[in-house]
This record gives C-alpha cells, structure tokens and sequence, in this order.
C-alpha cells in the first residue's frame, strides 16, 4: 500500500441527516466500521447536509454494497485524500 493510498478516505455523502443516521445504523448492524464526521471542506456546497460517514478505503466496497442491498438513501460515495487534519483545531 503506497504512502498516497494510506491517505485515502472514503465520505458517503447524505441529502440529510436522518439518511445519514439511518445509513450508520444500517452499517453498524452489518458489522461495517464506519464513523460519524462532518462532510469534507471539498464538497462543501453540493449538498445541504454537513454530515458524512467515514470509511476505510477497505471498507468502502462493503459499505457500498450493504447500502445497496438495504435500499439506503445516499448521495455518493467519494474517495478523498488528506481531509483528516490531526492540529486543525489547537492553537497552541
């Protein structure tokens, strides 16, 4: 795994945040590892929605897949790099 993949984070993006909980709970109960975050400053503007699901970029087929099957309401499933900032929000 290169150095640029390991950087790599899948966002499944929501017209909402009732789909986005639905769609947590749908993975949670598949036993997919997923996590609640704010949608990426990158495409902040195409949807109303700030939420977003947090995927590892092994977990995204999965994830996609379960959605799918389920019938989940999602906008798109993005692979983003470098969104994560560790130092973001210290100021000392």
């Amino acid at each position: 795994m290169t150095e640029e993949s390991q950087n790599i984070r899948y966002y499944v993006l929501f017209a909402n945040y009732e789909h986005g909980l639905a769609a947590h709970g749908i993975l949670d109960a598949a036993g997919i590892e997923n996590r609640i975050a704010p949608a990426p400053r990158a495409i902040q503007g195409e949807l109303t929605c700030g939420m977003s699901l947090l995927l590892r970029p092994e977990h995204a087929e999965a994830a996609k897949a379960c959605l799918d099957a389920q019938g989940a309401a999602y906008h798109a499933i993005l692979p983003l790099a470098d969104q994560l900032r560790a130092r973001r929000d210290k100021y000392c």
